[in-house]
């Protein structure tokens, strides 16, 4: 397939990477530089989200060519006016070119539109999610807890541990082995600790010891861990 791909920060230049890698014809293009997509069956759009309906307007509509956006958090009405329209964004965390090129094969993506964008996951080994329109935000939402949120809670594990003279390494075996738990039974049989137990004393001597600009992000994840606690034991969350 003849794929031309507009946007080259990590997003643009992974799926370049992977998608040449599966044999498709790849052109990487820079957002001023739309002349270049002329003949391409696919126009991928991976420009920053607030930039998408900006960049399609500007694209003329070409009948038979599809233009697609990787944003999570878009719907198909910023490419409106174009023939043929689609979506597919990757839930892999692209950190870099030649490591967001190896996570998008195989990888989940959430489509919309022409069956096209579904050839080209396909082509990449990747499964298919179709989303409601009305739950794209809230799946974006969701994506960004599960990956961004998650490394800003080791940011709050980092600095605790630097609080006690320690480091964030001494604690990411941990980190692992509760992830692990988290695979293989899910989050209500995977909590454990002072908030399993119902142990408030625990909970108040570390809100004691914590340093004040820490205790508000401690005081959020304690009260999610006591509310996952009572849904597994059947009480009112």
């Amino acid at each position: 397939m003849d794929i031309a791909i507009v946007g080259a920060g990590r997003a643009g230049q992974s799926f370049a990477r992977a998608l040449g890698a599966r044999g498709h014809r790849v052109r990487l293009v820079h957002h001023d530089e739309l002349d270049a997509v002329a003949g391409a069956t696919l126009v991928v759009l991976a420009t920053p989200d607030d930039a998408v309906g900006a960049t399609a307007a500007r694209l003329a509509p070409v009948e038979g060519r599809v233009v697609a956006h990787v944003a999570g958090s878009l719907t198909l009405e910023p490419l409106a006016g174009h023939p043929r329209v689609g979506s597919l964004h990757p839930l892999a965390v692209l950190s870099s070119p030649e490591v967001g090129a190896r996570r998008l094969l195989h990888a989940t993506y959430a489509v919309a539109g022409d069956a096209l964008v579904e050839e080209v996951v396909a082509s990449l080994g990747g499964r298919a999610l179709h989303v409601d329109d009305a739950h794209r935000a809230l799946y974006h939402a969701t994506a960004v807890v599960a990956a961004n949120h998650l490394v800003a809670l080791l940011g709050h594990v980092e600095r605790l541990a630097a609080a006690g003279g320690l480091e964030l390494a001494d604690f990411l075996e941990l980190s692992r082995q509760a992830f692990d738990d988290v695979i293989a039974v899910g989050p209500r049989e995977a909590l454990t600790g002072p908030a399993a137990r119902g142990d408030l004393a625990t909970i108040d001597a570390h809100l004691a010891a914590l340093p004040a600009e820490e205790r508000d992000t401690y005081v959020a994840l304690a009260r999610e861990a006591l509310s996952l606690s009572e849904r597994r034991a059947g009480l009112p969350a």
